[in-house]
């Protein structure tokens, strides 16, 4: 068995800085002193490289500074990818890590993913076997391909592990729980230790938070609708704040003067102020993956402005509602959703699916121990 072994873990956007913060965390607790000499070192793509984006994610979750920072930006899925498998491949050839370790379902995790694999490195993947079925998402195509090229899937809901089954990577897959979970619980308590609330930027009373990045929801046309039709909403159910991605800046300031104050646009929040802001509102419209369970974890009712979800739990569970983007429907599903009851037997729901916050100390004894071997 060997006596050292070293980690690199791979990430370039917002979602795999949150799903990174425990995991650093847990290998700062396994490696002490006079113990196995296990390394862990961070590379950072840079897909997200607007500091609301990054930066403030790392300082906030007191995640290490990455070791390296590719700077590769944005750009069309195929070149950021190449972009992205080039730099990775060169830095493996002259790092020679023992295990790599990718997050979720981005570019990043991809081209991390290739890189590795060709150069017959070990991977691991964390959050494994998601699917929505709906191969038009770059993101399912990321996931897939990713699956079958890792060594090690850890599957962060049953539902992973019956999708990994199905796809005969049964072998490779360990049930772990969520990620995200963890940083939620850990992060929310120091939100509420340093009194951190959200300002609600001038709104007064309920409001509802609305996030939007999918190109499928973010397309002019189609982003105008929406807007449109969320405004005539909020004018009766109560106001919505709107926190905008950079990506999508440009085409909502142009859009702006025809929106009421119903709609608040405001810049992107950062994580604490985030938690802070989801866990007071009384609904939560997004198209984002990962928002769907943080407002889950933080028992507030979802909608998602989507035809699908990869967190098919939340739905089951009752906590989320997909209504893609028909505002007569979102108007029913928001009446709804003010009324949904986090019961207890809600909130064991919500464990049992996704873990009870602990999962990245698995994760990372189970890595050691498997890769060691």
């Amino acid at each position: 068995m060997k006596k050292s072994i070293n980690f690199v873990s791979v990430v370039g956007a917002r979602p795999q800085f949150v799903k990174l913060a425990p995991i650093c965390q847990a290998f700062a607790d396994v490696n002490q002193p006079g113990g196995l000499d296990i390394r862990h070192s961070i590379i950072h793509t840079g897909q997200h490289y607007d500091d609301s984006m990054s930066t403030v994610f790392f300082d906030e979750l007191e995640i290490p500074r990455p070791d390296i920072n590719l700077e590769v930006g944005s750009g069309g899925h195929g070149a950021q990818t190449a972009g992205m498998l080039a730099k990775l491949e060169a830095q493996f050839q002259c790092d020679r890590p023992d295990v790599v370790v990718v997050y979720g379902d981005t570019n990043s995790t991809l081209a991390a993913c290739l890189a590795a694999t060709k150069l017959h490195i070990p991977v691991a993947h964390i959050e494994a076997g998601l699917r929505s079925f709906n191969r038009a998402m770059p993101e399912e195509i990321n996931r897939v391909a990713t699956d079958h090229c890792s060594d090690r899937l850890y599957a962060p809901t049953p539902a992973g592990m019956t999708n990994l089954q199905n796809e005969n990577l049964q072998d490779r897959t360990v049930f772990s729980g969520d990620v995200m979970r963890d940083t939620v619980i850990r992060n929310l308590a120091i939100a509420h230790q340093r009194g951190q609330k959200s300002a609600a930027h001038g709104i007064n009373g309920d409001y509802a938070l609305l996030t939007l990045h999918r190109p499928s929801n973010t397309e002019p046309a189609v982003l105008f609708d929406l807007l449109s039709a969320l405004d005539r909403i909020a004018r009766d159910t109560g106001p919505i704040l709107f926190p905008v991605h950079p990506r999508i800046s440009a085409i909502v300031r142009d859009y702006k003067a025809n929106l009421s104050a119903s709609v608040r646009l405001i810049e992107p929040l950062p994580y604490l102020e985030m938690l802070s802001t989801v866990e007071g509102a009384r609904v939560v419209l997004t198209d984002s993956g990962g928002l769907q369970k943080e407002a889950a974890f933080l028992k507030t009712p979802c909608i998602t402005l989507r035809e699908e979800t990869e967190w098919t739990e939340t739905v089951e569970i009752g906590v989320n509602q997909i209504t893609g983007t028909d505002t007569s429907v979102i108007a029913v599903a928001i009446e709804k959703a003010i009324k949904t009851d986090f019961s207890a037997n809600t909130l064991k729901e919500l464990e049992r699916c996704f873990g009870d916050g602990k999962a990245a100390d698995f994760i990372v004894a189970d890595m050691v121990e498997h890769f060691l071997i």
